[in-house]
């Protein structure tokens, strides 16, 4: 039977519920409350010509997206050009940098000159790694998780000591690795899925397969060739688009949605499915009697960080690579300060990204595209002198790696967005940026329920529910929601 199906946010999660329900034959309508689509993958254009994402930057797990595209007999070629970068990224120390290779065997020779058997014990890593992600990508993060019943396959039975579900992810690289660098370098991908590398299953090892082994890629003309590319998906099998519409209200009758309160005006649907904020949705468009959840739940939860981050048109060229992690100070000091002592940082770690060594259609001719973001704790005081405070130290601490001087001056496009902004733009709760930790009292059935329980039309998807955060997990659970809500 044919449905009417409203999608509230256009992220990738959005997108992808929409595009899978429409290909099932459903009429779907996706509301946007921005401008712009692609939340918080959207990408602006100054006046003077740079181009910025405002997410998302790190284009790796390439099969999950190819895997998106083949379901609609499409491949990402179609629609993007992919780069493989070379280095993938460098790490700078206090002491010395390090640049990860593209091509896996300078890569292991990079371990070994570190640590005297590191090329042997990579190449074990990264083959347990492989297993997880060739089980985890393909079997476990595509369940629903409404049940534990639903993981009581011979296969992923087989497979549930190799997961490493009991064990961390700290003890998991120490195993392999001893060298202090070698082991922040195998940690660095697990500090954005929410929690301390010693609090992290080492289940998750799988992301340094699906980054470092399957390679770094950037889509040329930005990530949000992929908003655009999944949203022409989107466009060729119906999906109507609402831009400047905020949802305000989710109407039931007798525990079925019966419509929605767009802009004032109420419009009927047959069933919703939410992908913007999980605790928004709950707490401002649910009444209190059709939450699944209480503020006491959201508040025990454990999220992955927030972020400073700020755009940056610079007038001149500098060297630096495309991706740089500025991890001169410690990261077990950053990490605590993100989820125990919850504050701004005292000797922070930070991140850039500078798509213009690698594209030159994102900045004018002669400058530079920077992307400085920095992890923080979430539900913190968000204010612009602290916002200054840390961009300062940022940028000295670049112009010291890139030999640079007077690097403020040649900043000719600033803006920030933090904390208030991810409150304003996207409804996160606390400011999140990255949804809900990846720890393990917070995995698969242990997530926020897919479905309302009291509602029994109403769906949520997206970085607070399963499989959980990052862009492939957001298109999985976009497609998991579509189809819940489809049968």
């Amino acid at each position: 039977m044919k449905r009417k199906i409203a999608v509230i946010g256009s992220g990738f999660s959005g997108l992808s519920a929409a595009s899978f329900a429409a290909k099932d034959g459903h009429e779907v309508h996706i509301f946007e409350k921005n401008h712009s689509f692609g939340g918080r993958a959207r990408q602006f254009t100054t006046e003077n010509g740079f181009v910025f994402d405002m997410g998302p930057s790190w284009y790796w797990m390439p099969d999950i997206f190819d895997s998106y595209f083949a379901e609609f007999g499409k491949k990402t070629s179609d629609f993007y050009e992919l780069i493989s970068l070379n280095p993938q990224f460098e790490m700078v120390f206090s002491d010395e940098n390090l640049n990860l290779p593209q091509n896996f065997d300078e890569m292991k020779a990079l371990f070994e000159a570190l640590e005297p058997g590191a090329a042997e014990n990579l190449e074990k890593f990264m083959q347990d790694a492989k297993y997880k992600y060739e089980v985890g990508m393909k079997d476990f993060v595509t369940k629903p998780c409404f049940s534990w019943t639903e993981f009581f396959s011979v296969k992923i039975l087989k497979s549930a000591l190799k997961l490493d579900l009991l064990s961390n992810f700290r003890s998991f690289v120490g195993k392999y690795f001893k060298n202090s660098k070698l082991r922040t370098l195998m940690e660095f991908p697990v500090i954005f899925l929410g929690a301390s590398p010693e609090n992290i299953p080492a289940l998750y090892s799988l992301m340094n397969y699906g980054g470092y082994r399957l390679g770094t890629f950037y889509p040329m003309g930005g990530f949000y060739k992929i908003i655009e590319a999944m949203m022409s998906i989107c466009g060729d099998v119906g999906v109507q688009f609402h831009n400047n519409s905020a949802v305000e209200k989710i109407i039931s009758e007798k525990g079925k949605v019966k419509s929605i309160l767009v802009n004032g005006e109420l419009l009927e649907f047959d069933s919703v499915i939410a992908s913007c904020d999980y605790h928004h949705t709950e707490t401002k468009l649910l009444t209190d009697q059709e939450k699944n959840y209480t503020d006491e739940y959201w508040k025990s939860k454990t999220f992955a960080p927030s972020c400073l981050i700020f755009y940056l048109g610079i007038s001149e060229r500098i060297k630096i690579k495309h991706h740089t992690l500025f991890f001169e100070n410690d990261l077990d000091l950053h990490t605590s300060e993100i989820y125990s002592d919850k504050k701004w940082p005292s000797k922070p770690l930070f991140y850039v990204c500078c798509p213009s060594q690698t594209d030159d259609s994102v900045a004018p001719e002669g400058c530079e595209n920077m992307f400085l973001l920095m992890p923080i704790a979430t539900g913190i005081e968000d204010s612009d002198e602290m916002r200054q405070k840390y961009f300062t130290q940022m940028i000295e601490r670049i112009e010291k790696h890139t030999v640079t001087e007077n690097l403020a001056q040649k900043i000719i496009y600033q803006k920030s967005f933090c904390l208030n902004d991810f409150k304003e733009d996207y409804n996160a709760y606390e400011g999140n940026a990255y949804g809900l930790a990846n720890t393990l009292s917070q995995t698969a059935v242990l997530k926020p329920s897919l479905k309302n329980k009291k509602i029994k039309n109403l769906y949520y998807t997206g970085q607070l529910t399963v499989p959980g955060p990052g862009v492939p997990p957001s298109i999985i659970s976009g497609k998991i929601a579509a189809h819940q809500a489809t049968l």
